[in-house]
C-alpha cells in the first residue's frame, strides 16, 4: 500500500527554528492535515462538535510530543505516523473517559510510540482503519482542489459557470445532460463542451498543485496523483460541498491550535 508524505522540509523548518517561525510552520501543518483528521473522525461516529473536538485536542498534542521531531523521511512516512498517533490518541481518550467514568484519574496520550516503524503498529490500526484514513485523505485533497478552482472562477467573475459546470466533475452522482447545461447557460453544445474540458484541466492542475504540497520532492508528485486515482477509483469521489458549507470541521485561525492552552 501507497502512503502520502508530507512536506518534509515545512518539518526540517520546524525542527531547526524556534519562536514565530516555528509556530507558523506547525499551525501550516495543523491546517493541512485538519481536514483528514476530522472526517476520519465523522466517518467513525463521532459527532461534528466531537469531532472538532478531538482534532483540536489531537493537534494540541501533537504540538506539544517531542515525538515527530524525530521522525525521518529516509525511515518511514510521517503520514503513517499521523495516523499511528490518531489512532493511539483515541485509545487513550477512550481509556481517559472510562477511567473517569469511574471516578479515576487521566491518562497519558502515548504519542511517542512507535515513531521509527514505516506502519505505525497502534492498538486498533487494521488494514480497514487505513483504508478508510487514505480514503479520507484523497478526498480531502480534491475537494481543495475543486475549492482552489472555484475561487479562481469566482474571482474572475466566472462563479455562476462553476456552479452550472461542477456536476460535470467525477462526484459519483448522475451527471446531468450536456443539453440542458447549455441551454442554462445559454451556449452552444460545442462551446460547453469546451468549457467543461477546461475546468476539468483546472482541476486537475489545481490538484497536482495540492498534491505538491505533501509530498517529500517533486518527483514524487506523479506517483502521489496514480495514488490517490486508485483510491478514489474504489466509488464516486464524494466531493465536499465548496458553497454554502458551514463551519464545522474548518480549521481554526493560524496560531489558535498552537496557542491553546492545555486542558485539564
Amino acid at each position: 500500500m501507497l502512503f502520502p508524505t508530507t512536506q518534509w522540509s515545512l518539518l526540517a523548518e520546524v525542527g531547526r527554528s524556534g519562536g514565530p517561525r516555528a509556530e507558523a510552520a506547525m499551525n501550516e501543518l495543523c491546517r493541512r492535515y485538519w481536514q483528514p483528521v476530522f472526517r476520519f473522525l465523522c466517518q467513525r461516529g463521532y459527532s461534528e462538535s466531537e469531532a472538532e473536538d478531538l482534532t483540536q485536542d489531537f493537534m494540541f498534542q501533537m504540538l506539544e510530543s517531542a515525538a515527530w521531531r524525530r521522525v525521518d523521511p529516509s525511515r518511514g512516512r510521517f503520514r503513517s505516523f499521523l495516523l499511528g498517533s490518531l489512532v493511539r490518541f483515541l485509545h487513550d481518550e477512550r481509556a481517559r473517559r472510562v477511567a473517569l467514568k469511574r471516578g479515576g484519574g487521566t491518562t497519558s496520550v502515548s504519542l511517542d510510540a512507535g515513531v521509527d516503524s514505516e506502519d505505525v503498529p497502534g492498538p486498533h490500526l487494521t488494514e480497514e482503519v487505513i483504508r478508510k484514513f487514505d480514503r479520507v485523505w484523497a478526498v480531502t485533497l480534491l475537494g481543495a482542489a475543486v475549492e482552489r478552482v472555484r475561487v479562481q472562477y469566482a474571482e474572475s467573475g466566472r462563479a455562476h459557470l462553476f456552479t452550472r459546470l461542477k456536476p460535470f466533475l467525477p462526484s459519483g452522482e448522475l451527471t446531468p445532460s450536456y443539453e440542458e447545461a447549455a441551454v442554462a447557460l445559454s451556449l452552444n453544445l460545442a462551446t460547453l463542451k469546451t468549457e467543461v474540458f477546461r475546468l476539468r484541466q483546472a482541476v486537475r492542475a489545481a490538484l497536482r498543485t495540492e498534491v505538491a504540497q505533501t509530498v517529500a520532492a517533486p518527483h514524487e508528485i506523479d506517483a502521489e496523483l496514480s495514488w490517490m486515482r486508485r483510491i478514489l477509483m474504489d466509488r464516486g469521489s464524494e466531493l465536499p460541498e465548496s458553497e454554502g458549507a458551514s463551519d464545522a470541521g474548518r480549521p481554526p485561525q493560524p496560531g489558535s491550535v498552537a496557542s491553546r492552552p492545555q486542558s485539564e
